[in-house]
């Protein structure tokens, strides 16, 4: 009998919460999705004929095989970063078909079979899966939520062994939204650079701010793109959230660090990239035209995003016990719901009795209950009236 890798899962039966969506569905019944999270499905508008046109570039029908990614694309995207006041140098970038295969690429650029990589909780639930591909172990670190969701140094170097070899940061957090500071991220280098570790950022969430500007300069909100040079940076971003284009696969990994490690890495990592090359060609130059797209593109989902946060802000009496934790940017919102039920067997009863469809938090392992995730992407009418099942099941829960 063939034996597979225990890389792989061997029980693919969906939870009960799945499960449960798709009985619902054969069925018929009414499903107001709050979970969505991609923005063609959302009623966004988009310019269509625009995207469309911009994949007829007659140098697609030549191959140039390179390892980096054109240059030309490497270079619109470091456009695009300086519109949003970050230096990204093009020389230091490349191009991958996605931000999870940029993740595999770096795990197998830091990594021997077994060693560890710290990976923030609560965070989105992929990590686990991405470095097991790889022969990777995640050891979580906490973002405890009296610390307003920010790093726990100590708690860090107690989990730090001698098989770590980096950290892994999401800016903003998803789910939480809340973004890196800049005191934070300067001792999270230096502790970095200390222990020999690298540091991945997830920057995919980076353009979608909604908090105010903190005053305090060492709480101001920072990019990972503005190092200090100290520690090893992996910064990732992707036509996915930056142009809201999913189904145009294209990520990014921007390198910064101490010279020779930077210059090594580079090296290292077009040797990986070369052994897969796997962007196409249409996509990279039309990840041009895309990118002058994006600001326009980006403008309808912030729009959306911030009319259903508004919705979100109001939604909840004192009677009935919820109030969401507000973010500070991203595409989500947390919902704290009094703890009559536990997260699954709110989820499942919101969806059987009322047919509005939430994530549970400890889909993104946090560490207390009872907590709801809602996208801030859905048509603003089913996400407001998906709150107001919320909300009346809240004050006759039995």
């Amino acid at each position: 009998m063939t034996r597979f890798s225990t890389r792989v899962p061997d029980d693919f039966r969906p939870n009960l919460l799945n499960a449960a969506l798709a009985a619902r569905r054969a069925a018929g019944g009414e499903v107001l999705d709050l979970t969505l999270s991609n923005p063609t499905r959302a009623g966004i508008e988009y310019p269509r004929e625009e995207i469309l046109a911009a994949l007829a570039d007659a140098r697609s029908l030549t191959y140039e095989p390179t390892p980096r990614g054109l240059k030309e694309a490497r270079e619109a995207v470091a456009a695009h970063h300086a519109r949003h006041g970050q230096t990204a140098d093009p020389g230091r970038m490349l191009l991958a078909g996605s931000t999870s295969e940029a993740y595999s690429w770096l795990f197998k650029l830091l990594c021997e079979p077994g060693d560890e990589v710290l990976a923030p909780r609560p965070s989105y639930p992929l990590f686990e899966c991405l470095a097991a591909l790889d022969g990777v172990r995640i050891v979580q670190y906490p973002l405890p939520e009296d610390l307003h969701w920010s790093i726990d140094f100590d708690a860090l170097e107690r989990r730090r062994t001698e098989r770590t070899r980096a950290v892994i940061l999401v800016n903003p957090n998803n789910p939480t939204g809340i973004c890196l500071k800049r005191g934070e991220w300067q001792r999270l280098q230096s502790w970095a650079a200390a222990k020999g570790l690298a540091v991945i950022a997830d920057e995919v969430f980076s353009d979608y701010i909604w908090a105010a500007a903190e005053p305090d300069e060492a709480k101001r909100r920072v990019s990972t793109f503005d190092a200090t040079g100290e520690a090893l940076v992996f910064t990732l971003s992707g036509l996915s959230k930056v142009a809201g284009l999913p189904q145009m696969k294209l990520g990014w990994v921007h390198v910064s660090g101490p010279q020779p490690e930077l210059a090594q890495a580079l090296e290292r990592l077009e040797w990986i990239a070369d052994a897969y090359l796997p962007v196409s060609a249409p996509i990279q130059h039309a990840a041009v035209r895309w990118l002058e797209l994006a600001p326009a593109i980006q403008t309808a989902i912030r729009a959306r995003c911030l009319e259903n946060l508004t919705v979100a802000r109001t939604a909840f009496s004192a009677r009935g016990g919820a109030r969401i934790l507000e973010p500070e940017g991203g595409w989500c919102v947390v919902i704290d719901v009094p703890r009559f039920y536990s997260e699954e067997q709110w989820t499942l009863r919101l969806l059987e009795r009322d047919g509005v469809l939430l994530q549970p938090g400890f889909f993104y392992d946090f560490d207390r209950e009872a907590l709801l995730i809602a996208s801030l992407l859905p048509r603003p009418a089913a996400f407001g009236e998906g709150l107001a099942r919320l909300e009346r099941a809240l004050l006759s829960p039995d």
